[in-house]
């Protein structure tokens, strides 16, 4: 099958769709292989309250890539039937415009009562579509509120679509996506409240000024495809901006900052279990040289010895924890990538007023003592990077 998936055949693409998301045995094999195959999308989350125009804006995003050339995966989460299970609403019967084009693949899939605005399965259809060749994957959620932001881990760019008239809905989604989105669009523009909304918007996240990646805001009419060029060239800044990212924030950890100088400390790698994975790496001549379980974290670690750098395998101790949450939703692999800085404190506060966005503002002390803290994908061109600085003092 991946001969034929890797080639786009669309037969190929659903079956393999179908698959995955039933989350059988041979399914486990096929996506590993469709990870294997290393082929990546740009992934475009596009999330917003029930009733915003999200599906007709995503079919109108389709139409544009399309025009442009570019093949497209579509993920749309529906609510699910409290009667089957299946998806309540399929935006497959409300996208008609794509049929006969092969250029256009449409998965609709059912929450299945997952929080977050996603199906459990969403992140694993991404990657057969992937692997299958697609340009551009569109990932729209099925409506969210204040805690529901789990696109924006997924895609890499999240588009918050709201609409006039919201009124205290807008208030209740500041703690929440709204603080996460890279793109603000007001669809239905053309009704009374736009300009309202729009004031509102901006007096909430100050999109007037600040560093790093400003959020911008595009008003649409999704119905007549309004604003929808204007979108995806702000889309399209987003992604450039976001893989220029880890390229800035590399450029910031040399001698000429005043930080020190900078190396690849590690690369972490989430496994469910170091014995059966310490094995690959052994076979290649690393030893483990430190194993050590962090409880704050609930992680084990052990470390290999790579020339200058290291790996560092991570077993989760806890299924709810960071780790454990990583490989539940991703499965086995790159969790993230450590380097290391002189002043690790004088790095933060640079980070910090240069704009980039950080998982957490305090230094904390990992596996071996050392000193850490983490910046956000979204400011590092899609993967977590770790700062580390020397082990505290009086630790080992």
């Amino acid at each position: 099958m991946m001969t034929l998936l890797r080639g786009g055949d669309v037969r190929a693409l659903a079956r393999a769709v179908s698959l995955v998301e039933d989350g059988a045995g041979a399914g486990a094999g096929l996506l590993a292989a469709c990870r294997a195959a290393g082929r990546r999308a740009l992934r475009i989350g596009v999330t917003g309250p029930p009733g915003a125009g999200k599906s007709t804006l995503v079919d109108q995003m389709a139409k544009w890539l399309r025009r442009d050339g570019k093949t497209v995966g579509v993920v749309a989460v529906d609510p699910s039937s409290p009667y089957t299970g299946g998806a309540l609403l399929g935006d497959r019967i409300r996208m008609q415009g794509f049929a006969g084009d092969a250029g256009v693949f449409i998965r609709s899939m059912a929450s299945r009562g997952v929080m977050g605005g996603l199906a459990r399965a969403a992140e694993d259809v991404c990657v057969v579509m992937e692997a299958a060749g697609r340009d551009v994957v569109l990932v729209e959620t099925v409506g969210v509120g204040q805690d529901e932001i789990d696109v924006v881990h997924l895609a890499d760019v999240t588009v918050l679509v709201l609409v006039p008239g919201m009124g205290d809905e807008v208030q209740s989604l500041k703690a929440g996506v709204m603080e996460a989105a890279d793109i603000f669009v007001v669809n239905k523009g053309d009704r009374e409240g736009a300009d309202l909304l729009e004031a509102e918007i901006t007096g909430m996240q100050g999109l007037g000024g600040g560093a790093g990646w400003v959020p911008p805001l595009v008003r649409t009419v999704a119905t007549v495809g309004a604003g929808v060029g204007e979108l995806m060239a702000a889309v399209e800044r987003c992604a450039a901006a976001k893989r220029g990212g880890l390229r800035r924030v590399l450029a910031g950890l040399g001698e000429k900052t005043g930080v020190g100088a900078l190396r690849l400390d590690h690369l972490g790698v989430a496994v469910r279990s170091i014995a059966a994975a310490r094995r690959f790496y052994e076979l290649l001549g690393m030893e483990v040289g430190h194993e050590e379980t962090v409880e704050h974290e609930q992680v084990r670690t052990a470390m290999l010895a790579l020339g200058e750098s290291r790996v560092e395998l991570l077993e989760p101790t806890a299924e709810d924890s960071t780790i454990g949450r990583f490989l539940a939703k991703r499965g086995e692999g790159l969790h993230h990538i450590a380097v290391h800085v002189e002043d690790v404190d004088g790095m933060l506060e640079r980070l910090k007023e240069a704009g980039m966005r950080l998982v957490s503002e305090l230094v904390r002390v990992g596996a071996g003592g050392h000193r850490y803290f983490f910046v956000h994908p979204a400011s590092t061109g899609g993967v977590l990077v770790e700062i580390v600085g020397d082990a505290a003092k009086g630790d080992a």
